[in-house]
């Protein structure tokens, strides 16, 4: 199964984190990292809660301090320009519309313009910690 058509899983970084108090505000990067290296097993072994089977391929929106971590071969980490939010509906509007696209946030806004695309939502805890 190649990357267009396996379940594209989008995580909203900065909602993920902030979902978590473990001090993640003083060092957005470290905690990026965390949330990053937590998501690796779930792109072959997939979790309870997620809609979708694995394969996945697993998309991690950094935005902020948290900009320059990298990707892994699991994880592919997209540092956003500007706005995470705005980042991550361009993700999932440029996926293609028959794939499965599941967007991981608790953020309303966001939550409402993915689904208005089309995409699926879960909550932080589905993936994290």
């Amino acid at each position: 199964m190649n990357a267009e058509t396996r379940p594209l899983l989008v995580v909203d970084a900065a909602n993920v984190m902030g979902s978590v108090p473990d001090g993640w505000w003083h060092d957005r990067s470290a905690a990026a990292v965390r949330v990053r290296d937590a998501l690796a097993p779930i792109a072959a072994e997939g979790r309870a809660g997620l809609p979708a089977e694995p394969p996945l391929e697993v998309v991690l929106v950094t935005e902020g301090a948290a900009r320059g971590v990298e990707s892994t071969p699991q994880v592919r980490v997209v540092p956003a320009a500007g706005s995470g939010d705005d980042e991550i509906v361009d993700l999932v509007r440029a996926a293609d519309p028959a794939r499965r696209r599941i967007v991981v946030t608790a953020d309303r806004g966001l939550r409402s313009r993915v689904r208005d695309l089309g995409a699926e939502v879960v909550g932080p805890r589905t993936v994290y910690p």
